[in-house]
């Protein structure tokens, strides 16, 4: 779910490195003075010298960012609850809403600079943790990862190029669209956004051979499951394709095992087991062996001005015995900027669910949205949005439960502010 797949990094700067060795130069000098010291001058100099130079190596290379993402958004159907239905996000009416806060820690490797290891955490506050690691709906113990969106450690094997192995939980790359929302063109986001995995936890190993050509194959626990649903283990593989710099490919296969052998024990009280809290030990009465399969693609073109994006998606649920659920459909966007500031975006989607494995019913949803952004500052971003979702099924709430209705309409204005050092897509 990512627009771009690599990012610009800052060194630490100059007058902090100044500081380092303005600290520890003091503490040198002051203890020239003690009589039992008997270092030279120029030996105390020295031995500043190599720890101001070890200091400044442990922290250069680390960046951090600070993130407020909040909106408010009118939906025309008044439902009830102010639900609206089928967004990843912006999932409230006549509210105003926080959608995200978020801290951003990485110190990324760099064979260049003789840093093989790296690692990466991102903590999550607001609605948002709730359609990801909060919901029961993935993950058997949410009170675990709530705030835990990214944690994973990061070491470059000296194989060809460079193979870099991850280990923990990393955003999933399955999409054309990603969690942070002023790297995507619009505020909302998509039905398949939605509907493909947010996130894994495991093993992912990358290798580009070429500038232009990359290649990962992920070994994890399933989709969005920190903790395991089952014993069976899901994988992926992944190929990106740049032939030039305005020029992105993504091809994405992704299957696995995802129902779950346990009846989770959310909210647990004190377990009955000389054990962590919430860990169940209640199987589930059917065995369900099913397996998930994703095939995923999508595309983009840019220039200094405008971008063309598409993606194509195919899910299938493939059970032992009888039918299998399918899902299918695709996205298209565009952007085209009308100032250095301000752009103005559009998207339309379709979604084939006519076996009801996303939305529960049977049904062929689309829906089209345009988004006008202008960034106030570096930093602030004020983004508007009018978004139509219809179906050919009454879905979508009224002002009832009993009143459903085939479209909903909403207006959305979202605020997203954020700092610090961390640079280029997040």
């Amino acid at each position: 779910m990512s627009l771009l797949l690599t990012s610009t990094r800052r060194r630490l700067s100059v007058p902090a490195m100044a500081i380092v060795a303005c600290l520890r130069t003091a503490s040198a000098d002051a203890q020239t003075v003690r009589p039992e010291t008997e270092q030279t001058p120029s030996s105390t100099d020295s031995s500043a010298q190599q720890t101001t130079s070890a200091d400044a190596s442990e922290l250069e290379g680390i960046t951090f960012a600070v993130n407020v993402d909040g909106y408010f958004a009118w939906n025309s159907n008044r439902p009830i609850g102010r639900i609206n239905l089928l967004r990843a996000y912006d999932v409230l009416s006549d509210n105003f809403s926080l959608n995200q806060a978020n801290l951003i820690l990485e110190r990324a490797p760099d064979v260049d600079e003789g840093r093989r290891s790296g690692l990466r955490l991102d903590l999550m506050f607001g609605q948002a943790t709730e359609t990801l690691q909060g919901s029961a709906t993935n993950e058997p113990r949410p009170q675990v990862y709530r705030h835990v969106f990214q944690a994973y450690g990061s070491y470059v094997l000296p194989v060809g190029s460079g193979l870099q192995l991850d280990f923990g939980k990393f955003a999933s790359t399955l999409g054309f669209e990603n969690n942070y929302t002023k790297d995507q063109i619009n505020y909302s986001r998509s039905y398949w956004f939605v509907f493909l995995p947010f996130y894994h936890f495991g093993l992912r190993s990358t290798y580009a051979p070429s500038g232009g050509l990359s290649a990962t194959y992920w070994l994890v626990n399933g989709a969005q499951q920190s903790e395991d649903f089952n014993g069976f283990k899901s994988q992926a593989a992944i190929i990106t394709i740049k032939p030039t710099s305005s020029v992105s490919w993504n091809i994405n296969y992704y299957e696995g095992r995802e129902a779950r052998d346990l009846i989770p024990a959310l909210n647990p009280g004190l377990p009955s087991l000389p054990t962590q809290p919430g860990l169940s030990v209640e199987a589930a009465s059917l065995r369900d062996p099913s397996r998930l399969h994703i095939v995923d693609t999508y595309g983009s073109w840019t220039t200094d001005r405008t971008l063309v994006g598409a993606e194509a998606d195919y899910v299938t649920v493939r059970p032992d015995v009888g039918a299998r659920s399918v899902v299918k459909g695709g996205v298209a966007y565009g952007l085209f900027r009308v100032h250095p500031d301000a752009y103005l975006a559009a998207r339309y989607e379709y979604m084939s669910d006519t076996d009801g494995l996303f939305s529960g019913l049977p049904q062929i949803l689309q829906e089209v949205t345009a988004t006008a952004n202008y960034r106030v500052s570096d930093g602030m971003i004020v983004r508007g949005e009018w978004r139509r979702d219809f179906s050919n099924q009454k879905f979508f709430l009224g002002p009832t439960l009993d009143d459903r209705r085939q479209s909903q309409q909403t207006l959305t204005l979202g605020l997203i502010w954020w700092f610090g050092t961390k640079r280029g897509i997040w």
